[in-house]
């Protein structure tokens, strides 16, 4: 019966704890929405404009990303990605003729350079994978049509292999890499001539070995050239002929030939001794060369004479025929600069006929003399 009482009273206290404390939180609730009422009644009006700014920021800002993407997958859909046309092209010509077993060179004795050009601009594509790539050089037939579009095909179809038995027709480094758009070409040589060949001529292509995404680049060509065997270079013409080449360098004078023969009869043996006797008495000089060498020929060989490149040096001739007080200026290959009259210099454009035609008399009447101071000069 005790236990019993116990547990009855311990049960009314636990009871009546709990609804004291249920006073308590109901309270404390009902003051605290009171002061969240308060606050908001006060804090309301500023805080529902700032929060309507962000949010509305926030979904244009997402709604804009939404639209973005959609218009990239739109366009990407609606226009493939469009592949690019560069073009290799060779900066300097070839260096002319070309022979066996010697180095192919450019212009002045360059390296040959190529370029890769955006014809869009006609620059220089300095940028991207593209302007380091790897190229190769390669031989096309003389008669390969250069001018219109080709394709890859008509490349394969028209590269020149080596005869059978032959070594490859390129000798060297057939490979060079683009730097920022540039690749040099050095070293490299024909190891056979172009006679063989169906047009008898060759041209250098290069081409790229690399292949790019998008980029499509189309080869170089050069102009046709023959390319002769390596002991005809002991027959080559010089430009410009040097002063104490053997005349046969000049043009239209083959070695041993007939106007060969002839100028060396007449002691005209290097190019000096051409164009001293030409301005000395060119009348003279065509009768040496003979009715065999044409109008057309002499001039060739005249104006390949005439690139020769002369030292600055002077000579003052004073000939008997002449006052005292009076000389002939002229070059290292007799041509008048002028006449030098009591210690005052005239330039030969400003001579009268007459005293040109009088310092070409006395020339034609002292030559022997003239020629020996030339000569050894």
């Amino acid at each position: 019966m005790s236990q019993k009482r116990e547990f009855e009273e311990g049960k009314g206290r636990i009871e009546g704890g709990s609804s004291e404390d249920k006073r308590r939180r109901f309270k404390s609730v009902v003051q605290e929405v009171m002061r969240l009422q308060t606050v908001k009644h006060f804090l309301e009006p500023v805080l529902e404009p700032l929060i309507r700014k962000v949010v509305k920021e926030e979904v244009e800002l997402a709604l804009g990303k939404h639209l973005a993407g959609i218009k990239w997958i739109c366009e990407k859909e609606t226009h493939p990605l469009e592949s690019r046309n560069l073009q290799l092209k060779f900066l300097n010509n070839l260096s002319l003729p070309v022979f066996t077993s010697a180095r192919i060179e450019g212009d002045e004795g360059q390296a040959i350079r190529v370029g890769l050009i955006d014809p869009s601009t006609g620059q220089i594509f300095s940028s991207g994978p593209a302007s380091s790539a790897k190229l190769e050089v390669f031989v096309v037939e003389g008669d390969f049509n250069s001018v219109s579009d080709w394709t890859d095909e008509d490349i394969r179809n028209n590269i020149v292999r080596e005869r059978e038995g032959k070594k490859p027709l390129l000798n060297g480094n057939v490979f060079a890499v683009l730097n920022d758009g540039i690749g040099v070409m050095d070293e490299i040589s024909f190891t056979d001539n172009s006679s063989w060949t169906r047009s008898r001529k060759f041209r250098l292509g290069v081409r790229i070995v690399d292949q790019f995404d998008y980029v499509k680049i189309r080869e170089a060509i050069t102009e046709s050239f023959v390319v002769r065997d390596h002991r005809g270079e002991l027959y080559k013409k010089h430009h410009p002929p040097s002063l104490f080449d053997e005349v046969w360098r000049l043009e239209k004078i083959g070695k041993d030939g007939a106007f060969h023969r002839r100028l060396n009869l007449s002691n005209i043996n290097t190019v000096k001794d051409f164009l001293t006797h030409f301005h000395l008495n060119s009348s003279k000089l065509r009768q040496v060369l003979g009715t065999g060498m044409s109008s057309k020929m002499w001039e060739i060989t005249l104006d390949h004479a005439r690139s020769c490149v002369l030292d600055s040096s002077v000579h003052v001739y004073q000939a008997p025929g002449f006052q005292k007080k009076t000389a002939v200026v002229f070059n290292v290959v007799a041509q008048v600069l002028g006449l030098l009259v009591d210690f005052q210099y005239i330039p030969a454009e400003k001579l009268s006929e007459i005293e040109k035609a009088l310092i070409l008399s006395v020339y034609i009447f002292d030559l022997v003399s003239l020629l020996h101071t030339l000569r050894f000069t």
